[in-house]
């Protein structure tokens, strides 16, 4: 393993352990690929917790920007170089990363999520291109022949990943629950965000979770037919359920709590789905 290589793997084992511990189920040859997206996604999605205004986070990442369009920008970045040799080696679309980069901007501001199909094309361009990326490095012709299921697991991943990090986002003041399902549930943003309502807060959360669970059943109607050989690009969606089924149990609050499971319970769930699928 190279000093590259290895900054890569231990940035995904610290940031983003559950795709990690997913990775360790794919094929040896592949997971440098795998490890190279999943740090990229983390080094973007992280943007926002290392800066303290908005200017800085776009300069960052117009830097990513950069290094995707000319590689001698990236010299010397171990995330990026490992990025590049993942995307010559397996060909993958440049475009999708421009698309990662741009949704990430959403991410350094406080505005409002104006609606759910917004929300929906967030989860796609972010969780559900890393998914159909990640697939493409195991297998082009299964990965393109599985797009739809791809874009449902992301918006289901994406959005109980957004729940999980409500107490963070609130004290933040950022709040991605679209407007509409808001408004629908008698509440808004600036009063979701300062817990002023919590019985119309409880409804918007219970309203998101439905939108999630709606998603991880279209994935999983399809998942059936997914490949073994694209597998692992999923495995991640096995602890989605898990986490959709605490956030929904009602036995903590939201806002306050990111709602884990514990360790011996993903291991044993990314196992399960590891051997027989969904």
């Amino acid at each position: 393993m190279t000093p590259a290589q290895a900054e890569v793997f231990s940035i995904v084992r610290l940031a983003d352990s559950d795709r990690y511990l997913a990775t360790l189920y794919a094929p040896s040859e592949r997971r440098g690929a795998l490890f190279a997206l999943y740090a990229f996604n983390a080094e973007i999605a992280a943007v926002r917790d290392r800066i303290h205004e908005p200017l800085p986070g776009e300069i960052r990442l117009q830097w990513w920007r950069d290094a995707l369009d000319d590689p001698t920008a990236a010299a010397g970045h171990p995330v990026a170089a490992e990025l590049l040799e993942a995307i010559r080696a397996y060909h993958l679309p440049v475009e999708t990363f421009g698309n990662m980069i741009e949704a990430r901007i959403f991410d350094l501001y406080d505005d409002p999520m104006p609606s759910r199909t917004d929300l929906e094309g967030y989860c796609g361009e972010t969780a559900g291109a890393l998914i159909q990326l990640c697939a493409l490095v195991l297998d082009a012709d299964a990965a393109i022949a599985s797009a739809a299921a791809a874009g449902h697991a992301g918006c289901a991943q994406a959005i109980v990943g957004l729940l999980r990090m409500l107490p963070i986002h609130r004290r933040r003041g950022q709040c991605y629950i679209p407007v509409d399902i808001l408004q629908a549930v008698g509440t808004s943003r600036d009063a979701f965000v300062l817990g002023e309502d919590r019985a119309s807060a409880a409804r918007a959360v219970a309203a998101m979770a439905a939108l999630a669970r709606e998603h991880l059943t279209a994935f999983q109607q399809a998942a059936g037919a997914l490949p073994a050989s694209i597998r692992p690009a999923y495995l991640p969606l096995a602890l989605t359920g898990a986490y959709l089924d605490r956030i929904q149990s009602g036995r903590f609050d939201p806002l306050e709590e990111s709602g884990a499971i514990s360790p011996w319970r993903k291991h044993w769930l990314l196992l399960r789905r590891a051997r027989s699928g969904w």
